[in-house]
C-alpha cells in the first residue's frame, strides 16, 4: 500500500485530526500571484474566438462527441472562456476576505472555471508543432492578458510524444498531432493556504480546468481527452520547472484543423539540453515547502509511464459493493422529472458562474425538474475521458469514477432526507437511504461560516471509492480521483449559471461523518466534496465589471 492511501486517509479524517503542520497561519502579505509571471517575455495576444449560436451548454454537456479541428479563434476562445480574467466582481457575502475585496491588490477577478480556495495554481502551457498558427515552440497562458509568452522557439512536439508513449486503445503510438496543452502546478501558489492539504485541492483544480474545456470543446463540435500517465521528469526538465516544486498533472492532445498529422508523426525526441530557460519571478519572499506534499508527489511520480493496461481501472472499481446501496426501510425509489434543457451559451454560463456564499435562501424552494437538471449535469463527469478509462483518444470507457449523493432540505415534492442518485436521462431517480431533515446535521458538520448549508435547497455529496482506484492503478490513480471530483463540480456550476440557480462548493466538511450518515464506511466510498444548489436571495448588494 503506497503513501497515496495514507494521504487520502489523512484528508479524510482532518475535520478530526488536523493535519501537520496543525498550527500553520498563512502570511497573507506574503502571498504569491495567481499565475506565472516571466518579466520580459514576448506575448502574442490570442483572440477571443467566436460566440457560436449552437454552442449550448446542453450540447456541450449531454451531446455527441465532436470531430472538429481547432483553430487558433477556437483555441482563444476555449482559454479565455475557461481560465482567462473576464471580470472584477465585488458583491456583499458570507467570506472573510470581503473587507479587503474594494482594495486594488486583492482584486477579485471573475474565471469560468472553479478553483478551490480561489487561488489558481494551473499554468498551461502550449506545446506548438509545424502545423500551429505560431512559429513551433513552448508556450505559456498569461491569464490576464490573453495572449501567449513565448518561451522556447523550435518544434519540441517529439519530446512530448515520446514522453506520452503509446496511446490507449489504438494501434501504433497514436498521437496523431503536433498541438499539446500541458497542465502544470507550482506547489507554492496553494500550499500558501492550504499546506499539506494543498495536493488534494490542485487534483481537483485540474479536473475542474479539463472539464470545462470538455464541456467547451463538444459544445463546439470538437473533443477534449486527457493523458495522466507520462514521463513527467521528462516533461518538467523540458518546461525548466523545478521537480521539487512543481509536477505536470495533465497533458491534453489537441486536434488541429488542417494540421498535418504525418509530419508530426516524424517529429522526434530533442537533445536533453533543449529546454525552457525562462525562469518565472516569484512574489512571496518567503518560500514554504512542505513533508507531506513532497511525499505525495513523490508517490505520484512513482510509476508515472507505467499508464494502466485497458481494463485495469474497471476490474478494480469491479470489486466495489455494487451501487446504488439498499433503500432505507419501507421507502421506494422516487422516479425524478425529466431534466430541463439548458439551453444558455457556453461563454454566457461560464461568464454567470459564481460561489454563491452565504446568499442561498430557503424562500421559493427549488423545483424537483431543477434538482434533477443539477445532478444530471454532475453526473456527466463521472467518467473522465482519460487515459487510464481508455479516454484518450478514442473515448470513455468502464464503471464511473464518482457518485452522487443528495441532502435535500427545501425541494418541492420531494420530502427532506438523504438520497442516493440514480443516473438514467428521463429515468433519473433518488433512492432514499436516510429521513428527517439534514439542515442540522448539515450545518453541524461544516467547519467554515461563509454557507448556512439549512438554507440551500440540497447539498449533493460526491463520493468515490478512492481506496479501489489506487489498489488498481497505483498511487497516481490519487490524481484522477481526485480530478473526476473536481469535474463533477465544474460540471454543476456550469449547468447551475445556465439555468439561474445559485451554486457552492465546499471541502470544509467532516468526511468521517458525512460517510457515517449515507452508510458509507463499509462501501468503501469517500465523500469527497460537497456542492450546495437553491435560491438565491433576488435582490443582492453586487458589482460585476466585465472585462472580456
Amino acid at each position: 500500500m503506497g503513501y497515496a492511501h495514507e494521504y487520502a486517509a489523512a484528508v479524510m479524517r482532518r475535520g478530526r485530526v488536523p493535519m501537520e503542520p496543525a498550527d500553520f497561519v498563512p502570511d497573507w502579505a506574503d502571498r504569491p500571484r495567481k499565475g506565472k509571471y516571466y518579466p520580459g517575455a514576448e506575448r502574442l495576444p490570442l483572440p477571443d474566438g467566436p460566440a457560436a449560436p449552437g454552442a449550448s451548454v446542453q450540447r456541450g454537456l449531454f451531446g455527441p462527441r465532436g470531430q472538429g479541428g481547432f483553430t487558433l479563434p477556437l483555441l482563444g476562445g476555449m482559454l479565455r472562456d475557461s481560465y482567462g480574467l473576464t471580470g472584477r466582481r465585488l458583491a456583499v457575502q458570507a467570506n472573510s476576505d470581503l473587507g479587503s475585496l474594494p482594495f486594488a491588490t486583492h482584486a477579485n477577478f471573475s474565471r469560468g472555471t472553479a478553483s478551490g480556495g480561489g487561488l489558481y495554481p494551473i499554468g498551461i502551457h502550449w506545446v506548438c508543432g509545424p502545423s500551429g498558427p505560431f512559429t513551433p515552440g513552448v508556450y505559456h497562458y498569461a491569464t490576464g492578458h490573453h495572449a501567449m509568452e513565448r518561451l522556447l522557439t523550435g518544434d519540441v512536439s517529439g519530446e512530448v510524444r515520446a514522453a506520452l508513449g503509446r496511446a490507449p486503445s489504438q494501434e501504433g503510438d497514436g498521437w496523431e498531432t503536433d498541438q499539446f496543452l500541458v497542465l502544470g502546478v507550482k506547489f507554492w501558489q496553494n500550499a500558501f493556504k492550504y499546506n499539506s492539504f494543498s495536493y488534494h485541492v490542485v487534483a481537483m483544480d485540474i479536473g475542474a480546468l479539463l472539464e470545462t474545456w470538455r464541456i467547451w470543446a463538444r459544445a463546439h463540435g470538437l473533443h477534449i481527452g486527457a493523458a495522466l500517465w507520462f514521463d513527467e521528469p521528462r516533461l518538467t526538465r523540458l518546461l525548466g520547472m523545478a521537480p521539487e516544486e512543481e509536477g505536470v498533472f495533465a497533458v491534453v492532445p489537441l486536434r488541429w484543423q488542417h494540421g498535418r498529422p504525418a509530419a508530426a508523426a516524424r517529429a522526434g525526441a530533442v537533445p536533453a539540453e533543449v529546454r525552457v530557460h525562462a525562469v518565472d519571478q516569484e512574489r512571496s519572499r518567503t518560500v514554504l515547502d512542505f513533508e507531506t506534499v513532497r511525499r505525495v508527489h513523490a508517490a505520484t511520480l512513482a510509476g508515472a509511464s507505467d499508464r494502466p493496461a485497458p481494463g485495469v481501472l474497471a476490474q478494480g472499481l469491479g470489486r466495489v459493493p455494487p451501487f446504488p446501496p439498499d433503500a432505507a426501510a419501507g421507502s421506494a425509489d422516487l422516479r425524478l422529472p425529466a431534466p430541463q434543457p439548458l439551453t444558455a451559451g457556453v461563454r454566457t454560463a461560464l461568464r454567470a458562474r459564481r460561489s454563491s456564499f452565504g446568499r442561498f435562501t430557503a424562500e421559493p424552494p427549488m423545483s424537483a425538474a431543477q434538482l434533477a437538471t443539477a445532478l444530471a449535469a454532475a453526473a456527466t463527469a463521472a467518467r473522465l475521458d482519460t487515459d487510464a478509462e481508455g479516454g484518450t483518444p478514442q473515448g470513455p470507457d468502464g464503471p464511473p469514477l464518482t457518485r452522487l449523493y443528495v441532502f435535500v432540505n427545501h425541494v418541492t415534492g420531494i420530502a427532506p432526507g438523504a438520497y442516493a442518485y440514480l443516473p438514467g436521462g428521463d429515468r433519473a431517480a433518488l433512492r432514499q437511504v436516510g429521513s428527517g431533515a439534514p439542515g442540522a446535521f448539515l450545518q453541524r458538520t461544516y467547519f467554515l461560516a461563509n454557507y448556512n448549508l439549512e438554507q440551500a435547497a440540497a447539498v449533493i455529496a460526491v463520493a468515490a471509492p478512492a481506496g479501489a482506484v489506487l489498489d488498481a492503478v497505483g498511487d497516481r490513480g490519487l490524481r484522477l480521483v481526485n480530478a473526476a471530483v473536481g469535474a463533477c463540480s465544474q460540471a454543476l456550476y456550469t449547468a447551475t449559471a445556465a439555468a439561474r440557480l445559485a451554486c457552492g462548493v465546499a471541502l470544509g466538511f467532516d468526511c468521517v461523518s458525512y460517510a457515517e450518515e449515507l452508510g458509507l464506511t463499509e462501501r468503501g466510498e469517500v465523500p469527497m466534496l460537497i456542492m450546495m444548489v437553491g435560491q438565491e436571495h433576488r435582490s443582492p448588494a453586487d458589482f460585476d465589471h466585465r472585462i472580456a
